[in-house]
């Protein structure tokens, strides 16, 4: 089983309760497997715990890098969470350790 973190690094980001995910990776095999398998299905299943709202994916095929838009992530955002990750930086270590075949 590779995960990925094998395959491309990352990093998060926010705005107000929508965090965003960035996975970029390392090389022309890697994005062809990420792209294929790094679905917003398999995301919904990683990040279930967190949110039930809406995620987007974007490919940005220049960059070989996908990015996930992951609403209502962050326990109402900055100024409301009192969550100790309030800008969800983490959430990129829970991205990474997704599974793919």
């Amino acid at each position: 089983m590779t995960c990925v973190y094998d395959l491309a690094h990352g990093r998060a980001g926010d705005k107000g309760n929508t965090s965003n995910i960035s996975v970029i990776a390392y090389n022309d095999a890697a994005w062809k497997i990420l792209q294929k398998q790094l679905t917003v299905n398999v995301v919904a299943k990683a990040f279930s715990h967190i949110t039930t709202d809406t995620i987007t994916r974007y490919e940005l095929p220049k960059l070989q890098a996908l990015n996930f838009v992951i609403e209502g992530a962050l326990g109402g955002g900055v100024t409301r969470s009192l969550a100790q990750d309030a800008h969800g930086k983490s959430l990129s270590s829970l991205m990474l350790s997704i599974e793919i075949n």
